[in-house]
């Protein structure tokens, strides 16, 4: 019988062979095993798992290959070393590099500590927390060998709200969004700063303190499985979508008032002519513009005011509202497919198969489908704003709108909406630019390591910011059509329609010469943010659906689920 010596993080295990036609994987794992078995804490290691690790002679330190027999390439009492992938060694370039065993708990803090190298402003409480969340979920799931008592410390800083200061710049995506994710770690080993509602931004160890929580003692490979994932990327994703939504269903609600501040038809929207290009987003907008706009359900004395006008057809921007909104409808149906996806799988590496026994390398932490789906919700949404601005440009132009010019008496002395329609074009410009899709670009790092990446945390960062233009534009063009309706009255729209002027009218009063707009803009977007016009105009739209249709269904809703975790952590939940 054949005995190796092999060298275990800084401990010397005699394995005895009676068959040395096994395989060196045979040996280095039957090595482990033992190993495994002999420490109160299983070494850092799960019991039964295969983690990720190389063999190689102590002499000389020559690699071996895992799937070469033992007596091919090793004498009887030859001395071997295993080599165990974030464990035992460094990481990406330095993973040949050994730890020794008294120095693995400090490895683990110096992967957080150096990977914490993130800039810019930070993430908000509400941001932070977002990520945290999902952070959580992903570990929970149980594939990344991390231990309940450091995930539920986690929950326990949740649950608080202690959240990490964490520089939203600085990741590219793969492997994982490790800055942010690194600094999001140091908070929880209570190192950098802290926020909570009771203290407010401080030194992390004192944040943790004052709400009664220890900072998180890392075991073995521990700092690596807080770092890897895209839950950056999917955390801004998530807020992305659920903005993109609201804005994209409001925009139906603006572009309505619009269209009957500028006397256009209803006609576009009949429904046969949607029937005949079936595609869901198209088909829910057409029917929300009949839903708001003048119908015997809903009679607009407005657009009773000019049904007998000579007009054939209206511009692009109106009648073609249909086909540019629902598109984004139907783009931000599959991006939140995509994101939702995201955030409920495992995106760890290496992952740990406690069932197979095994530890296994992959590219989960890639975040090219997020930068992917988020670079293409830029770009669809965009055209919200895009639409939008043209039809300020409508209203704004006495001789498109048969208004007065920029929507203001006495012209000259007041420039009315003049300015806030070229707010409305320099943002449509700004987002031009940031529509270029980030995910086209790809820079080498660490050493060759991770030599593609998706560049995935700009795709999030900018969707946001095209979002919120979009926002602000949409917000100008409100403002201009309830001004707009000031000078058709005593003539009403419809019901619903004037429910949203009514809202608007309890913040903004009516333009009478020039004032200070940037207020009435700022807060208007507020109430754009936070749903208030889809919350005015919604009750209507469904009571049309209910008494007309069975022709349309909604589209589905947006809200992100997270799946509940896997064995073995279903204990570990957020309460």
């Amino acid at each position: 019988m054949a005995r190796f010596t092999v060298h275990v993080r800084g401990e010397w295990l005699t394995v005895p062979c009676k068959d040395t036609s096994v395989s060196v994987a045979w040996l280095a794992t039957e090595a482990l095993r033992r190993y495994v078995k002999n420490k109160p804490d299983s070494g850092g290691m799960r019991p039964g798992s295969s983690p990720r690790f190389m063999v190689r002679r102590c002499q000389g330190l020559g690699s071996l290959d895992l799937d070469d027999a033992v007596h091919d390439v090793l004498e009887d009492n030859e001395f071997i070393e295993i080599v165990v992938y974030g464990i035992t060694t460094g990481f990406g370039k330095f993973a040949r590099t050994v730890i020794p065993h008294n120095k693995l708990k400090e490895l683990q803090e110096n992967l957080i500590r150096s990977h914490s190298a993130g800039v810019g402003k930070p993430l908000s409480p509400k941001r932070s927390r977002m990520l945290l969340a999902l952070r959580i979920n992903v570990l929970a799931k149980g594939y990344s060998g991390i231990s309940l008592e450091t995930l539920n410390q986690m929950i326990q800083a949740f649950n608080a709200s202690c959240l990490s200061y964490v520089p939203e710049k600085g990741t590219v995506g793969a492997s994982g969004d490790l800055a942010p994710l690194a600094h999001l770690a140091l908070g929880l080993i209570g190192e950098g700063k802290m926020w909570s509602p009771k203290s407010g931004w401080a030194d992390a160890k004192y944040v943790l303190q004052a709400h009664g929580l220890k900072p998180v003692s890392l075991k073995p490979k521990e700092g690596l499985a807080l770092i890897n994932g895209t839950q950056m990327i999917t955390s801004l994703g998530v807020e992305a979508v659920e903005r993109a939504t609201a804005i994209a269903r409001q925009a139906d609600i603006i572009a309505a008032l619009t269209l009957e501040v500028l006397k256009g038809t209803t006609r576009a929207f009949d429904s046969d002519i949607h029937k005949l290009r079936p595609h869901p987003g198209q088909m829910e907008v057409a029917f929300r513009f009949r839903s708001l706009l003048g119908s015997d359900h809903h009679p607009s004395e407005i657009a009773e005011s000019h049904r007998f006008c000579d007009r054939v057809q209206d511009a692009y921007t109106l009648r073609c509202c249909p086909q540019v909104h629902g598109v984004v409808n139907d783009t931000i149906t599959f991006v939140k497919t995509i994101i939702e996806t995201e955030i409920n799988s495992a995106t760890d590496n290496p992952m740990v198969f406690a069932e197979r026994g095994e530890t296994i390398s992959g590219g989960n932490f890639h975040g090219e489908y997020p930068a992917k789906a988020l670079d293409y919700l830029a770009i669809s949404v965009h055209e919200l704003a895009a639409i939008s601005e043209r039809r300020i440009e409508r209203l704004c132009n006495p001789s498109l709108s048969e208004l007065p010019a920029f929507l203001v008496n006495e012209g000259g002395l007041n420039s009315g909406f003049m300015i806030a329609h070229c707010t409305a074009a320099a943002l449509v410009s700004e987002n031009k630019v940031l529509c270029h899709p980030s995910s086209v670009d790809s820079l080498s790092t660490s050493a060759a390591t991770e030599d593609h990446v998706s560049m995935g945390g700009w795709a999030a960062r900018k969707a946001l910011r095209v979002i919120e233009h979009v926002e602000q534009v949409l917000a100008i063009e409100l403002l201009a059509a309830c001004q707009g309706i000031e000078f058709l009255r005593p003539l009403k729209t419809t019901t619903p329609l004037e429910k949203v002027y009514d809202l608007v009218r309890t913040l903004v009063r009516p333009w009478i010469k020039d004032r200070f707009m940037a207020p009435d803009i700022d807060v208007v977007h507020r109430l754009l943010v936070e749903q208030k016009v889809w919350e005015v105009a919604h009750p209507y739209i469904e009571k049309y659906r209910s008494a007309n249709l069975p022709e349309a269904r909604p589209i589905s809703p947006t809200a992100f689920t997270l799946e509940p975790p896997m064995s073995p952590c279903k204990r570990a939940r957020i309460e």
